[in-house]
Parts: C-alpha cells; sequence; structure tokens
C-alpha cells in the first residue's frame, strides 16, 4: 500500500467508508420523535442509532482488518493494544442528536502504536466532514483548511460544549480563570467547535471529562491544519489520558492558556 509513511491510502479509504457507512446508520434515526432513549450509568443518554452504528463500523473492520483493535463508546474494546486501532465515537453529542439539533457528529480515529495518526469529524447533518491525516493538511469537504494566527489571548475566541462539563472545584475554577482572559467564551458547538477551529474561525477549544472516543479523533484534524492539541499540561493526547483538552490555532495563544488553567 502506498501513501504518507504509516497512514496507507488503503486505511484512509476505509475510514472514509465508516463515516459513510455511519451516516447510513444513524441519520434514518435523527428527528424521529418515536426513538427509544436509554440513560447509561453516568445518567448520559443513549439511543438505538449510537449502539447500531458502532456495530456496523466494528463488523465493516472486523471484514477487512481482522487483526486491528477497536474501541468504541457503546461496547467492549477488542485488541486495543493492537498495532492499528480503531477509536470511535457513533454519535458525538447524543442530546443534541435526540433534541433534534443538527451539530452532533461521528468521531472516528486511525491510532499506530497508540499515536493517533487519522481522524474523521463527520456532521452527517450538516454535510460537514474534517478528515485530518498525519503528514497532509486537513481538509474540509475536500477542500484545505488551515488554522489563523491570534494576536493575544484577550483577543481569543474561546469554544467549550458546556461549562457543566468542568468538575467543581479545581477544574472548574482553571476554567474560569481562563474564561475571563479571552474575548468570548461561546458554549454549545459539540465536537464541530474542533473543526472551526481548524477552519480559523475559532481560536481556542479547552474542554474536560472527555474520553478517549471524544479527543482522540480530533487529534490529527487539529495537526493537520497547523493547530496544537494536547491535555491541560501540555502532553500528547493518548488512550490514558485524563480527559482535559486543550486545542489552539496559534502555538503562543496554546502556552498562554495553559498558564491560565495552572493559576500562573
Amino acid at each position: 500500500m502506498t501513501g504518507t509513511p504509516g497512514v496507507p491510502d488503503a486505511l484512509v479509504a476505509l475510514a472514509l467508508r465508516l463515516a459513510d457507512a455511519a451516516r447510513a446508520a444513524v441519520m434514518p434515526y435523527f428527528r424521529t420523535r418515536a426513538l427509544a432513549i436509554d440513560d447509561k450509568a453516568d445518567s448520559s443518554p443513549v439511543t438505538v442509532a449510537d449502539r447500531e452504528c458502532e456495530w456496523a463500523l466494528r463488523a465493516v473492520v472486523a471484514e477487512e482488518q481482522p487483526g486491528h483493535g477497536v474501541v468504541g463508546e457503546e461496547m467492549a474494546s477488542t485488541r486495543a493494544d493492537a498495532e492499528w486501532v480503531w477509536v470511535i465515537d457513533p454519535i458525538d453529542g447524543t442530546k443534541s442528536f435526540v433534541t433534534g439539533k443538527p451539530l452532533f457528529g461521528t468521531l472516528i480515529a486511525l491510532l499506530r502504536q497508540g499515536r493517533p495518526i487519522l481522524g474523521i469529524i463527520d456532521h452527517p447533518a450538516i454535510d460537514v466532514r474534517y478528515l485530518g491525516i498525519a503528514g497532509r493538511p486537513t481538509t474540509r469537504n475536500g477542500e484545505v483548511v488551515r488554522v489563523r494566527s491570534c494576536d493575544a489571548l484577550k483577543d481569543a475566541w474561546l469554544y467549550a460544549t458546556t461549562p457543566e462539563m468542568f468538575r467543581p472545584g479545581a477544574e472548574a475554577d482553571a476554567f474560569a480563570r481562563l474564561k475571563k482572559k479571552v474575548k468570548h467564551p461561546v458554549f454549545g458547538a459539540e465536537c464541530l467547535a474542533y473543526g472551526l477551529l481548524a477552519e480559523g474561525f475559532v481560536d481556542l477549544v479547552c474542554e474536560a471529562t472527555m474520553k478517549p472516543v471524544d479527543y482522540l479523533p480530533l487529534v490529527a484534524v487539529v495537526e493537520g491544519a497547523g493547530g496544537i492539541i494536547t491535555d491541560w499540561r501540555g502532553r500528547p493526547l493518548g488512550l490514558d489520558s485524563e480527559g482535559q483538552v486543550l486545542a489552539a490555532g496559534d502555538r503562543r495563544r496554546h502556552a498562554e492558556a495553559m498558564a491560565a488553567l495552572a493559576g500562573a
């Protein structure tokens, strides 16, 4: 197989087929009022669309790359220590999905030896797909996108899904410090916020209490657009990260944002 070292073209094609399969599995349920909604152990919602989508994507991987591992949102991990591991969130933003808000997305990552080397942020209801591949520029619906520079933290636009995602105490206090230093804190974009950062419309995204399926698909998208995405201490994101994520289009602002989170 040819392609960027570490990212064979055949696996890029497989990732795109997975995103297409996710659209086919999810969209028939969108804005269906009879959709059954269950509560998981952490009280977050899950639907038949979440489960059917993940099952469909796992079936494709098992058929085409049976030696690859899969880490998903709704089902137990398989071969998570394999060289190649797919990370799948069938519906990121289930609350948006069940209330008819079209900003939910499907997140797909491919890891090699634990490192995210490919990522997809797919928004089927608005027909937007971001594709990030290590060594290649990030694209939105096939068009190359790029982050923007930001002259000062006080000029930055900051996104987070919700202020409620920051646990009371040190985590919420850290976010409050950062929020005071930016020009505009904005909420509610779900995973689209990272695509908007990659396109140069947003300067920072800061989130917490995230799972690997939430953040690993974002890495290649942000980095391929010239941005930086780490945990709150500046460490690369991996399967064992703590779920605190900071993304920036401008590396200088990323460093300043980390300092604000740390209370410096």
